[in-house]
């Protein structure tokens, strides 16, 4: 039976972009379905998604990355897809590494498939020195939280399969949400793997998290992924009792 994958792509005024992130699924991952979910842009990203052949959903209002992905997700399980891509419209993942993602969820080797910047043989771009220190420490926090090496816990791009869909559907962390959504698939009991990817840094538009949000970003993140672990540690207690 074939498998039914669909492209969730979150985007916020980027126009600049997502008519060739759209061009460059299309080209290099043939049977791949592709939906950009509008955050409610002010500029032209509908139009320019639309022209390069994407199906859009638009959101009457911006609900922010985690929203939109969660919109994503929703669609993929009302249309019965049994793998669902996350990639980012700002161009910075490299589709070419699409089928490494998507491989092991189809050898049933992991429920989720992190691509890592961070991993052998270290291609492309790797961010800046402050986020890498960010993003080091939440490596480190989600480490010991799933007893699991994360290395890349802020990358977007990533595929789950058909439970996670579901999951995330009906629960996805709203702000910065890549992190936590780690916690929240290994709380599921999700097998999660990590696979090196090449990205490349934006070309145009501006990034969601910028200098003085940095730090803001951590605390804010970091809080989420405590409570969220304590609450998932409460609800099993409960069951027990």
């Amino acid at each position: 039976m074939e498998i039914k994958i669909l492209a969730i792509i979150p985007a916020f005024n980027e126009e600049g972009n997502i008519e060739n992130v759209v061009k460059e699924i299309t080209a290099l991952a043939s049977g791949v379905d592709i939906v950009v979910v509008n955050d409610n842009s002010k500029d032209r990203t509908e139009a320019c998604a639309h022209r390069a052949g994407a199906k859009v959903l638009n959101l009457p209002f911006n609900l922010g990355i985690g929203g939109a992905v969660q919109t994503g997700y929703q669609y993929a399980m009302a249309k019965g897809y049994d793998i669902a891509l996350q990639i980012d419209g700002d161009g910075q993942h490299d589709v070419k590494f699409l089928e490494s993602l998507v491989t092991p969820i189809k050898n049933n080797l992991c429920d989720m498939a992190i691509g890592s910047r961070f991993l052998p043989p270290y291609l492309g771009y790797r961010s800046s020195m402050i986020r890498r220190i960010g993003i080091g420490f939440f490596a480190n926090l989600i480490s010991f939280l799933i007893g699991q090496r994360v290395t890349d816990p802020t990358s977007g791009f990533r595929a789950v399969n058909k439970k996670l869909i579901g999951i995330f559907a009906q629960d996805y962390p709203l702000d910065f949400p890549e992190p936590e959504a780690i916690v929240t698939a290994s709380c599921a009991k999700a097998r999660i793997l990590e696979v090196p990817v090449q990205m490349r840094q934006r070309l145009t538009g501006l990034s969601s998290i910028r200098y003085f949000k940095t730090f803001y970003y951590m605390i804010k993140v970091t809080c989420a992924i405590l409570l969220r672990r304590i609450k998932t540690q409460k609800e099993k207690c409960d069951v027990h009792d």
